[in-house]
């Protein structure tokens, strides 16, 4: 499993709550255990205690991903070392009993969980996937969706930086939105134009006569 993959992690536990709806899934140690995926093994060592310390960690992510949308690199690499310190992890290499055409096993690195509880394994895997992606393609990677009233995080990995949006449903609603807005402004200045024209032409006639 490459590192990369890790910062996912970081992404689901930022976008389990969306502030500007009001909307917050994680309310139940069910919804934590979800955040897990398919490391089922991590996810049955969360309780209910775990619900308040996944949210403050959460609520920890979500500023690296605002401070980096506002581009401010430095506060987002701050905010993100505090939590690799507070959260270390521990590399190991593993081959998960993949084999290669030779029979050889797929050597790649992997982050161990935490043993002390569910949300310091997590977080320990968000934080250093979050990292690597930051460190291997730029703070300018780390977004938040611009699809008003969205806000959820993304990570960039378009050739050209070119992703402003979480999803293609929030980009088709986004381009909808300034579709209509444009449409509303060529109407609002053909309604002022046409006012003009029909003014000029009141003038015209009564200078006539």
């Amino acid at each position: 499993m490459e590192l990369a993959y890790y910062s996912d992690y970081a992404v689901r536990l930022v976008n389990s709550e969306e502030p500007k709806r009001g909307k917050d899934a994680l309310t139940s140690v069910e919804a934590v255990r979800d955040l897990f995926g398919t490391n089922k093994e991590a996810a049955r060592r969360a309780t209910d205690a775990d619900v308040t310390r996944f949210r403050s960690v959460r609520a920890r992510l979500r500023a690296v991903f605002e401070a980096a949308d506002t581009g401010d690199e430095t506060l987002a690499v701050n905010l993100l070392n505090s939590l690799l310190l507070e959260f270390p992890v521990s590399p190991q290499i593993s081959g998960h009993n993949f084999r290669d055409d030779d029979g050889r096993p797929l050597w790649h690195m992997h982050l161990a969980d935490h043993p002390s509880n569910a949300t310091a394994g997590y977080a320990a895997i968000a934080a250093m996937g979050l990292a690597f992606h930051l460190t291997e393609y730029g703070v300018d990677r780390l977004g938040l969706c611009e699809a008003a009233p969205c806000r959820n995080a993304y990570l960039d990995t378009s050739t050209n930086r070119s992703r402003r949006y979480c999803s293609d449903r929030c980009a088709t609603r986004a381009n909808v939105a300034a579709y209509r807005a444009r449409k509303r402004l060529e109407a609002d200045r053909s309604e002022t134009t046409g006012h003009a024209a029909d003014s000029a032409q009141r003038a015209s006639a009564s200078g006539e006569r």
